[in-house]
């Protein structure tokens, strides 16, 4: 090859780098790319609204999954990626699909356990966190089982850590966050609760910061109640700019916080009865929507420049005791407040007030959280029904769609399809000839 040709090629490699880094990832993480829900317009065109397993209407392709897990797929050039277990949680693996055809391109073994600890439940699974995608990793996280980055091509380690200590107790279910050179991990086990940054290129630990919290479960023995069942959590947390500096919003047992997202330091806290919680905080103007845990309350928080220390009594805007997700993320659409809770309800709300504007009940029981596309809502529950509602105030029904097998793992949007990941099997929903 000349000079020249080869000066030529140099050229258009380097031309092709903005490209590749400007590259759109369709579904990076489980809440999409706006973390809670919201697919690109572009991905979300032509998705359909019904489907017939049946017949086969509108579903492009089913396949078998090899093992188990309810973690979100990830979704980015025509590729599928996302976690798996068995049953017994012994072996993890990472799972790669063609996202055109379904076709398995690898399903690899990343993590052997030899003594897993039982889940003691029948809701999680091994494979719950879902894994975050970017153009050039991919980061995996099965809780104190292991968290590793992979190349998305290969799935070749880039590195591994293994030796971040909690005890789950019913399993780990707290998602990785990436945020700059970041990666963020959280561990609210029964014996340790903390959260810890890692350098996203080498693993290295950057920062880890312990929960402050009382969590007033000590018995007479001075040992924690339950086993220190009542310490545990499984929430991600997410990210705030807050006075131009970026908060890690992170809520834990007994009490959510407010970290420096550079240094773990923590700016504030705000105290609650509850343990398990699992919902994503949420955002609204200067309002953080926080909720609690298994008696599932929602507080309106607001941050800003003031919010610091102890903030009970000085920044909880309001609050709404009952009638809200013990698992399932709401969701905001304009001015409204969605959430669809456990036992079937979906309730519209006025974030800035709490006000509650309608409520309808959907039926069966959610873990999986919904997703909005084209003004509407799509909620997936447990039995396998999938219900289209419109994403206004009337709360209005346009359709059902009923599949073979229930699902925990939210659904992810990508190039006008919608997955859906169920106990056994991952479905392709796009338009395969009108609706």
């Amino acid at each position: 090859m000349s000079i020249g040709s080869r000066l030529a090629c140099l050229v258009l490699l380097i031309l092709a780098i903005p490209a590749i880094a400007a590259e759109r990832l369709n579904w990076p993480e489980k809440g999409g790319p706006t973390s809670y829900g919201h697919p690109h317009p572009d991905d979300a065109r032509r998705l359909p609204t019904t489907w017939d397993e049946d017949t086969g209407t509108n579903v492009a392709w089913k396949i078998k999954t090899e093992e188990y897990g309810h973690s979100t797929p990830v979704i980015a050039r025509n590729q599928i990626w996302f976690t798996s277990a068995t049953k017994d949680g012994k072996q993890q693996f990472v799972d790669h699909i063609d996202a055109k055809t379904g076709k398995v391109l690898q399903h690899k073994l990343l993590f052997e356990n030899p003594e897993p600890e039982p889940l003691a439940n029948a809701v999680n699974s091994y494979a719950s966190p879902s894994c975050v995608l970017e153009h050039d990793a991919l980061y995996f996280h099965f809780g104190s089982y292991g968290t590793a980055r992979l190349d998305p091509g290969t799935l070749d380690v880039v590195w591994q850590r293994r030796d971040m200590p909690c005890r789950h107790f019913r399993g780990p279910g707290s998602s990785p966050v990436v945020d700059g050179e970041l990666l963020i991990l959280t561990f609210d086990g029964i014996d340790q609760q903390y959260v810890t940054a890692l350098d996203k290129k080498t693993g290295h630990t950057i920062w880890r910061t312990d929960r402050s919290t009382d969590f007033h479960d000590l018995g007479p023995d001075g040992k924690p109640k339950a086993e220190g069942d009542l310490r545990k959590a499984y929430n991600t947390p997410a990210i705030k700019d807050v006075a131009g500096r970026k908060q890690l919003i992170s809520i834990g047992s007994r009490a959510g916080f407010g970290y420096d997202l550079m240094t773990g330091k923590e700016i504030w806290t705000f105290t609650h009865p509850d343990f398990n919680a699992a919902v994503r905080p949420l955002f609204f103007d200067d309002l953080v929507l926080i909720t609690t845990g298994s008696a599932a309350a929602l507080y309106a928080i607001r941050v800003d420049a003031t919010t610091q220390g102890n903030v009970d009594e000085t920044h909880v805007v309001w609050k709404r005791a009952k009638g809200n997700p013990k698992m399932t993320s709401p969701v905001i659409v304009g001015e409204k407040l969605f959430e669809i809770v456990d036992n079937g309800v979906l309730y519209c709300l006025d974030p800035r007030t709490g006000k509650e504007l309608n409520a309808q009940r959907i039926g069966n029981t959610f873990i999986s959280s919904p997703v909005v596309a084209n003004g509407l809502l799509y909620l997936c529950d447990e039995l396998g029904v999938v219900t289209v509602v419109k994403a206004d105030e009337t709360l209005e029904t346009v359709a059902q769609n009923k599949l073979t097998e229930g699902m925990r793992a939210s659904p992810a949007v990508a190039d006008g399809a919608i997955y859906l990941r169920t106990f056994e099997n991952l479905y392709k929903i796009a338009a395969t000839g009108g609706q």
